[in-house]
């Protein structure tokens, strides 16, 4: 009979992303608030004299509700949003309203991936997912600088690789 795993550490993780994070976070807001608000500002500006006036109220609304929101989330996940790597687990610590802390031990990981979409590319950022044996999903590190990332992925490779199991 094999003995029982070790305990995994229960506290926060210990890294926190990059600061240029804030300003991929704050991007990503803006343009989402544009892609809402922009429909609305053109039917008010076609139906000009005719455009009813809860349209230009609402489009008002949105506007100011997304730019508080690109003002004020993103230096709070900044804030929250921690990870760290160990010999035995992957920890993340994400989300502003919903937190998620997840811990991925080191036995179970299956695939590391690295992502660099448009916004990251520009801002030298990356994301770091790793995919374990989980029914939950894989665990993302989300606005690491990407040098960091590249290391990290590099990292967790090599010690999965030297991590006896099967990862199931």
């Amino acid at each position: 009979m094999s003995a029982p795993p070790p305990a995994l550490p229960l506290r926060p993780p210990a890294h926190q992303v990059s600061p240029r994070a804030v300003v991929w976070w704050r991007l990503r807001a803006l343009l989402i608030v544009l892609a809402v608000v922009a429909p609305q500002a053109v039917a008010a500006l076609l139906l000009s004299g005719t455009a009813p006036g809860w349209l230009m109220a609402t489009a008002a609304l949105t506007a100011v509700a997304g730019l508080a929101y690109v003002i004020v989330v993103p230096p709070l996940l900044f804030r929250i949003h921690r990870w760290e790597v160990t010999a035995e687990a992957v920890y993340t610590l994400s989300g502003w309203l919903v937190r998620e802390w997840r811990i991925a031990p080191i036995s179970r990981v299956q695939t590391v991936d690295t992502e660099h979409g448009p916004l990251q590319q520009l801002l030298k950022l990356a994301s770091v997912t790793v995919t374990t044996a989980s029914a939950r999903g894989p665990v993302t590190i989300r606005g690491l600088d990407e040098g960091a990332a590249a290391e990290l992925a590099r990292q967790l490779t090599e010690t999965t690789q030297a991590t006896p199991g099967d990862a199931t």
